[in-house]
């Protein structure tokens, strides 16, 4: 069968466009040379129909069944690569097909890299189809919930190998750098032969656009410095995150905050991620604006939306990167003791920002969320910071894709809230003690129930007003007063 799986994935290959079929005998052989087959005497005209994850996974099988690479995770993701590396063009060739399509239009630039991206299987789409995904409405709208069940969990003796026989190495020096480009991978680091990236010229720097190998939403990409160096939100990110929407202006760009507890979960390369997806916070309605005073082109707002988050719009990219910075340096440098908000202990600061812009009706918008990382004995993991009567749903930090509406959701939520499920229904279950507390509520709440659709109905709208609470515990101010304080520093009058 390994023949006809072989044969399947060079179809595949030449359906997508990876390859030409001209290139079917050499990619043949080299995929024999992967597999440690030496010869190749029975021509068969059968071949596997399935798909490229799916054939991956059966041809990764055959080498584990003859030996070839033992039966771990990370041997099976490093040949993995390999063999997708086979149908895969040089960076160069790539990057020359995209500058070409880009001429046509930005669009068909990306759609080029993203489905060629997705058929290389550097976007890992059947480990990605096992998330579960829905929407519910909140008291700030619809929430995206996604519970993240893409990550594969590693095996007890990957767990011991990596233990035993890990190699210390700084190269590449993180998961992120452009060094990873090809890189074939080893125990504990991942494989990314078949990974490539995209050079986008950003000022006078270069920058490399690839896409999540986990996407949580629509063309979820993402846009890395060309120097290994740390997150750091500057009047710099303005500018690169405009222009980058002024070249791609279908897509929205972001970044983490760059302070520990309210940043991402890798703060030690600078990086933004982009995509073209509408999140709940994109239509967020106003609360109230106001009037920069010293920037009359550019309209300011404040959103009704659970994170402090202020909306600046102009079609004078110049001036709303001023603006921004103004806004920046500020907050940076602003305490409010009634607020609990206190720029700095000591050297070390504790106020940032989220910044995410976008293209809306030709005009540039940037939203900057007002982010603060201080800690109190109260609140160990921070004051901005899901408290703990969420932890049971989400303790982790709230970064760049919560912070717009789409919570990313632990993978043990899957079976836990089968167990709820279970309890509500009257059944046989084994409730987590630290769930137990919220099951009981829910129980009393919904007593009347017994259909088990209305009460995974019941269950999803929960989760999500659970996930609108995490959101407002990571908002800096609470009252509009506290809002009020803060705008009159910046030298500005309120409007409505």
């Amino acid at each position: 069968m390994i023949y006809e799986h072989i044969q399947g994935l060079i179809q595949k290959a030449i359906e997508t466009k990876l390859i030409c079929d001209s290139d079917r005998i050499y990619i043949f052989n080299q995929l024999l040379s992967l597999l440690n087959i030496e010869s190749y005497n029975d021509i068969t005209e059968q071949i596997t129909e399935d798909s490229i994850p799916n054939l991956l996974e059966k041809i990764t099988a055959f080498a584990v069944e003859n030996n070839v690479i033992e039966n771990i995770f990370d041997d099976k993701e490093i040949l993995s690569a390999n063999i997708m590396n086979c149908f895969v063009a040089r960076p160069s060739i790539i990057n020359e097909i995209f500058q070409q399509k880009y001429t046509n239009s930005p669009k068909e630039a990306t759609d080029y890299f993203y489905e060629l991206s997705k058929n290389s299987n550097y976007i890992q789409m059947n480990r990605i189809k096992k998330n579960i995904h829905y929407k519910t409405e909140t008291v700030y709208g619809k929430m995206d919930i996604t519970i993240n069940m893409s990550k594969p969990e590693k095996d007890p003796e990957q767990i011991k190998r990596e233990r035993e026989f890990k190699t210390i190495s700084d190269y590449p020096k993180c998961v992120l750098c452009i060094e990873n480009e090809g890189y074939a991978g080893r125990l504990g680091y991942p494989a990314r032969a078949n990974h490539r990236i995209i050079r986008i010229q950003l000022g006078d720097e270069n920058w490399y656009l690839q896409y999540s190998p986990y996407v949580y939403y629509n063309e979820h990409s993402i846009l890395l410095a060309e120097e290994h160096r740390a997150m750091k939100i500057s009047r710099e990110t303005f500018e690169r995150l405009l222009t980058f929407i002024e070249k791609f202006p279908h897509y929205f760009i972001g970044s983490n905050a760059d302070l520990p507890i309210v940043g991402g979960s890798i703060l030690s390369h600078d990086h933004y991620q982009a995509g073209r997806y509408e999140f709940p916070m994109t239509n967020a309605p106003n609360a109230f604006s106001f009037i920069l005073k010293n920037y009359s082109n550019v309209s300011a707002s404040i959103l009704d939306w659970p994170l402090t988050t202020i909306r600046l719009q102009s079609d004078e990219k110049d001036s709303l990167v001023q603006a921004a910075n103004n806004i920046l340096t500020k907050w940076k440098n602003y305490s409010d003791k009634k607020a609990e908000i206190i720029a700095f202990t000591g050297n070390t600061p504790h106020n940032t920002v989220t910044p995410i812009a976008r293209m809306r009706g030709g005009k540039f918008e940037l939203d900057l969320v007002l982010r603060n990382n201080r800690t109190t004995e109260e609140h160990p993991f921070g004051i901005f910071h899901p408290h703990s009567d969420v932890h049971h749903i989400k303790k982790e930090n709230i970064g760049l894709i919560e912070v717009m509406g789409l919570a990313v959701l632990p993978a043990r939520l899957k079976d836990e809230l089968a167990e709820i499920k279970q309890f509500l229904l009257g059944k046989q279950s084994e409730v987590a003690t630290y769930h137990q507390e919220w099951a009981e509520q829910l129980k009393d709440k919904y007593r009347e129930l017994s259909d088990l659709e209305q009460i995974e109905s019941a269950l999803e709208k929960e989760l999500g007003d659970k996930f609108a609470k995490v959101l407002g515990d990571a908002g800096v101010f609470k009252k509009q007063t506290e809002f009020e304080r803060f705008i009159k520093s910046l030298n500005i009058e309120m409007v409505t």
